[in-house]
C-alpha cells in the first residue's frame, strides 16, 4: 500500500517547478491530485505525465489572485470528495529585485496577493475540508529570504515573512486537531523563479525540483507528526 493511497491532495503552482514535481510525486504515492495553475497547457502536460505513470488528477486552471474562485474551490471539492487530505501552497511570486523605495505599488500588491492573501483565502476555503480528513496536512513553500534582510530583496522577503507568520499561526490553531501545518524552505533549486532571481547562475550547479519532492510527500503524509515547523531541505 502506498503512503497516500485514496487520499485527495491539492497543489497550487502545479504546472512547473516545485509544484509540478510535487504533484507527480504525490500521484505516484497514490493520491488523486488537484492541479491548480494559470497555464492550461502546463497543467495538461503534468496531467499526461501523471496518467502515464498510472496516477489520477483533476485540472483546475485559475489565477491564484482570483479570490472568489478560491472560495468556490473549497465548495467544489466538498461536493465531489467531501474532504481534503493534503494541501501544498506552492504558488508564489518573486516580484522585482529592487530598492524598497523603487518598488512600484502594483508590484508590491502582487507580492502580497500571490504569496499571502491567496494562501489565507485557501486556508479559509480548505480548512473545513482538511478537518474532515483523518489526517489533514498543509504545507506552504517559504524561503530563507524571509529571515534575512538582504538589500533589494525586501518585497519578496516581506511577503514570505508574512506567509510564515500566517502559516505558523494556523498551525497553532490546529494544534489540538487532526490537521498538521508546516512550512518548507527548499533552498536553491533549478526553477524559473531561481533563474529570474539569479540570472548569472549556472543552472547545472543546482538540483532539479524533483530532488525535494520526496520530502514534500513525507510532510503531507498521514505519518508526519510535525506541526508548526519550518523544514529546510538539506542536500
Amino acid at each position: 500500500m502506498k503512503s497516500l493511497d485514496n487520499k485527495i491532495a491539492l497543489v497550487t503552482g502545479a504546472s512547473r517547478g516545485i509544484g509540478r514535481a510535487a504533484a507527480k510525486a504525490l500521484a505516484s504515492a497514490g493520491a488523486h491530485v488537484i492541479l491548480v495553475a494559470r497555464t492550461v497547457g502546463g497543467l495538461e502536460e503534468v496531467d499526461d505525465e501523471i496518467r502515464e505513470e498510472g496516477g489520477a488528477a483533476t485540472l483546475v486552471p485559475l489565477d491564484i489572485r482570483d479570490f472568489p474562485a478560491l472560495d468556490r474551490l473549497g465548495a467544489t471539492i466538498f461536493e465531489r470528495w467531501g474532504r481534503l487530505d493534503a494541501f501544498l501552497g506552492n504558488a508564489g511570486s518573486l516580484g522585482v529585485i529592487t530598492p524598497l523605495s523603487h518598488l512600484e505599488p502594483k508590484a508590491f500588491q502582487e507580492l502580497i496577493e500571490v504569496n499571502v492573501t491567496a494562501n489565507w483565502r485557501l486556508i479559509r476555503s480548505l480548512d473545513p475540508l482538511l478537518r474532515r480528513s483523518e489526517a489533514g496536512r498543509a504545507l506552504f513553500v517559504t524561503s530563507g529570504a524571509a529571515r534575512k534582510h538582504t538589500p533589494f530583496w525586501g518585497g519578496y522577503a516581506m511577503a514570505k515573512a508574512a506567509l510564515e507568520s500566517l502559516a505558523l499561526t494556523y498551525a497553532a490553531e490546529c494544534a489540538s486537531t487532526n490537521v498538521k501545518v508546516n512550512l518548507l524552505s527548499p533552498g536553491p533549486l533549478r526553477t524559473a523563479m531561481r533563474a529570474k532571481a539569479m540570472p548569472g547562475e549556472d543552472p547545472d550547479t543546482l538540483l532539479k525540483p524533483d530532488a525535494v519532492a520526496p520530502l514534500i510527500v513525507e510532510l503531507l503524509s498521514p505519518s508526519c507528526d510535525k506541526n508548526g515547523e519550518i523544514v529546510a531541505f538539506t542536500r
